[in-house]
């Protein structure tokens, strides 16, 4: 189906409505609105808040409400007095201790001290002591450390006695502002006044002491001395001394409050095992962690699942999995049974470190353990399968999720449909878009982006832009990545005029292009044979200061080798080694390719051997012995299986452009057979979906996203399956079609010049019938007639190299010995005759002005 760009494209060439302007201008608004009022809390001595703010309903009763509210819309110079007019006699001090605590909330310290200030004038609302406590605590937190000495030195003057927590409000003021000598000093004073200091009064001392320096052995002074003055340590106390074990590394010590703190029957909290975690990971001595733990076992005080957890997701971070493990098993010997938190942990871990087995396996343990997985566990589930390209596994966790009763969220969703998206699987990504509009629930940016992706993997370009419009009309934003999925579909498939309307449309609605937007640009003009344009926009990103990544320097090459051009082919990969970029094992079956396009066949030779000895992975080796026919066997063929698979990893879009130039290089390097079965596991594997499909009326073979050897690969496994099936008494269609090029440029005069249709033409034209031509109707298909068709299949001896009477085209592996021994017999098989020499002159040129712009 023809994709016309001025009725699917919609959202792509209208501007902004006026709408989402104005909404725009008003988010322009509320940000300065917003940057003023910062800019105003920044400096101490300026005017009160903001006035606009309101208490939330319900929270105090009602009198209170109505004087934070009044209070909170007084201007500057407005009048205390009059506010309080009509409270008087209504409001306690305990409401008046409310309406502070809301004020310290804020952080609005120049209302409090207003309000402070008119009430110590009052006889009907002076303020007690705990108001007094409450002003030296918001005071203390703003820096105002002169002001809090001046309230708290003024309070017998104003007959307001001061207890251990004024005393205490003012030490944490010293303390939280780093002045730990002060803050001791106060403590002496507060002794001296016959005030007894409290577990909350050392708790702020030792913690100030702690943040600001004081030795280690000061701060067990301050413990020995609290416990002298029969001050019991609490949970705070020894999670604060564990912090300073964990700031300075001291493990020893930390040990030691961990089994005072035990002995004193004080039982740890999370921050207690986070701070023993801390201290202990930094001295790469977790194991210590785990020895004080069976000590507790041992002692019959079993420590709780945070503890472990804590542990374990330190080993986590670290990558530990015998040690994360061991824990684990710990833990379970214990008598301590795992949560959902504690599997979610070691899933991630496995999956971290591609451990998928590990990972199915501990999660049936989890559910026969009767351990329920949250949302959380199946989250981390679907993005380890996706990210390891077990894609329709993530798909089956869905199911489950679902049947299991628990309700996905959004990260849930995004997961899912962005692994749809890189494995192809549209149908499950529509399916799951479907799902949640029966939730309510509106796709995010990224949801869209995935489903976009999939059908995109699929050739189906008219879906994708229904769902990219759907996306504009449910007022979902395309991000960068959502325009960079549509140029990617585009480009595999040649689609440039479609890619320049998504480029036009970025630059309408401010969206900047990056990297990736470049590389798919490049793409979709070598694909549709515009080699110049391809090289141009290679030029303008060097001048917009986008630094080229691998993929750009890979999708450069693949311009040279698209027109032959041998030496820029060869001065590009080396240019790519220069830059200390291993290039990668495409770009290796981009240069096979080129060489044996042009006799080079010493070259050639030269690099498979280079890419054998290759150590960095081995992909490369495993590549380069299956070209040379090393894994033809069924047994060693897993071998090639199971690199294959590891590529699913990264998508179907890696995927295309693997199987892409690995079958350009098997083709041109004669290695016919290899490379339809090469072909086979791509399309076993999801890839290329178009490629096959037939009805009672059509048979058809879409080569549009194939590379000249992936077109005549698979043209060739095409007409021999059409020729079994005819020798097994199937009828043939009324029309077989070739697809060699979609959208616009199926209504274009040009569509010959396309390299994919030049070659696949050609290749027919040459090796089975002019019978093939292209229609009147569509300038995007070759096609071939039934009864034209049956007389092409049922005459023997058409292809001049057939020794098989049960195929059309005789696909056989040439020796690799007698490579080059006649240079002519392969590269100028099917030539597209002297159609590259104007791309070749154009290529010249535009390497000429890389050169000049470099």
């Amino acid at each position: 189906m023809t994709l016309s760009i001025p009725n699917q494209f919609l959202y792509l060439t209208q501007t902004p409505t006026f709408s989402v302007q104005r909404r725009f201008v008003s988010f322009q608004r509320e940000f300065h609105s917003i940057g003023a009022r910062i800019c105003r809390a920044r400096t101490k001595d300026l005017i009160l808040g903001n006035p606009s703010v309101t208490v939330e309903k319900g929270k105090y009763s009602y009198d209170v409400e109505t004087l934070i509210n009044k209070l909170s819309s007084l201007p500057p110079r407005g009048s205390i007095a009059r506010c309080l007019e009509i409270f008087k006699n209504k409001l306690s001090l305990n409401d008046f201790a409310l309406v502070f605590k809301e004020f310290a909330h804020r952080g609005d310290w120049q209302r409090s001290l207003r309000l402070f200030k008119y009430m110590q004038r009052q006889i009907w609302c002076k303020p007690n002591e705990h108001i007094y406590t409450i002003m030296i605590s918001l005071l203390g937190r703003e820096g105002l450390l002169d002001k809090c000495r001046e309230i708290f030195d003024e309070m017998p003057s104003q007959g307001v006695p001061r207890s251990v927590f004024s005393h205490t409000a003012l030490i944490n003021a010293y303390g939280r502002n780093g002045d730990y000598q002060v803050s001791l000093e106060l403590l002496d004073r507060m002794k001296k006044e016959k005030v007894s200091p409290g577990i909350l009064t050392y708790n702020t001392v030792i913690n100030a002491c702690a943040r600001g320096g004081l030795d280690w052995e000061g701060l067990l002074g301050l413990f020995a001395e609290m416990r002298h003055e029969a001050v019991q340590p609490d949970i705070v106390t020894y999670n604060t001394l564990l912090n300073a074990c964990a700031n300075r590394g001291l493990g020893d010590e930390a040990e030691m409050v961990f089994r005072t703190m035990n002995e004193g029957g004080i039982v740890p909290d999370l921050t207690t095992y986070s701070y023993l975690v801390d201290t202990f990971g930094r001295l790469r001595k977790l194991e210590k962690v785990s020895e004080l733990l069976k000590e507790m076992e041992s002692e019959g005080n079993l420590p709780d699942i945070m503890s472990y957890n804590v542990l374990l997701e330190a080993y986590a971070k670290a990558g530990s999995i015998k040690e994360a493990m061991s824990v684990f098993r710990q833990m379970q010997a214990a008598g301590c049974v795992p949560n959902a938190a504690t599997y979610s942990i070691l899933l991630n871990l496995y999956g971290r470190n591609g451990k998928y087995d590990a990972v199915r396996d501990l999660f049936l343990e989890m559910k026969a353990s009767n351990t329920e997985p949250d949302v959380a566990t199946y989250n981390i589930l679907i993005r380890v399968f996706g990210q390891g390209g077990y894609f329709k596994e993530v798909v089956t966790l869905f199911h489950d999720m679902v049947e299991e009763s628990v309700e996905p969220n959004m990260g849930t969703y995004e997961g899912l449909i962005s692994a749809c998206g890189k494995g192809g699987l549209h149908e499950d990504a529509r399916k799951i878009l479907l799902h949640m509009n029966g939730k309510g629930i509106v796709p995010s940016s990224k949801a869209y982006t995935g489903v976009i992706e999939a059908y995109g993997q699929a050739a189906l370009y008219e879906e994708a832009v229904v769902a990219f419009n759907t996306m504009n009309e449910m007022e979902s934003q395309p991000t960068v990545e959502t325009y960079n999925s549509l140029l990617q579909m585009f480009a595999r498939g040649g689609l440039y005029k479609e890619s320049q309307a998504i480029l036009s449309r970025m630059n309408e609605v401010g969206i900047a292009r990056n990297s990736d937007s470049f590389n798919a640009v490049i793409e979709g003009f070598r694909q549709g044979g515009q080699f110049e344009e391809a090289i141009k926009v290679y030029v303008e990103m060097e001048k917009e200061k986008k630094k080229p990544d691998e993929r750009t320097l890979e999708e450069v090459l693949s311009v040279y080798c698209f027109a032959g051009l041998l030496d820029e082919s060869k001065e590009q990969f080396q240019e790519i080694k220069a830059l200390g970029v291993l290039p990668s094992v495409i770009c290796y079956c981009i240069m096979l390719a080129v060489y044996a396009k042009c006799d080079s066949w010493d070259d050639a030779h030269e690099l498979l051997d280079e890419m054998l000895t290759n150590r960095a992975s081995n992909i490369y080796q495993v590549t380069g012995q299956m070209i040379k026919g090393d894994f033809d066997d069924d047994s060693n063929w897993q071998m090639v299986e199971y690199v294959f698979d590891k590529l699913n990893s990264e998508g179907c879009g890696l995927g295309v452009r693997f199987y892409n130039a690995l079958l350009e290089a098997l083709w041109w390097l004669g290695q016919k057979e290899r490379a339809a079965r090469v072909l086979s596991e791509a399309t076993k594997r999801g890839l290329f979906p178009e490629l096959f499909r037939k009805n009672k009326l059509v048979w058809s073979v879409d080569v549009h996203r194939m590379w000249e050897g992936g077109v005549y690969t698979a043209i060739s496994i095409w007409l021999n399956d059409m020729h079994t099936a005819l020798m097994n008494g199937e009828h043939l269609p009324q029309l077989a079609t070739v697809v060699v090029v979609r959208g616009q440029m199926e209504k274009s005069s040009t569509t010959q010049d396309v390299p994919i249709a030049n070659a696949a033409y050609a290749f027919l034209q040459d090796k089975v019938s002019p019978s093939f031509s292209f229609p009147g109707w569509n300038k995007g298909r070759i096609v071939c007639q039934r009864s034209q068709l049956k007389r092409i299949m049922s005459s023997s001896g058409l292809s001049p190299d057939s020794s098989h009477k049960d195929s059309i085209i005789t696909l056989s592996n040439s020796p690799f010995s007698s490579l080059g021994s006649k240079p002519s017999t392969i590269n100028n098989e099917y030539s597209q005759h002297d159609d590259n020499v104007d791309s070749k002159t154009k290529l010249r040129k535009s390497t000429e002005l890389i050169a000049s712009t470099v």
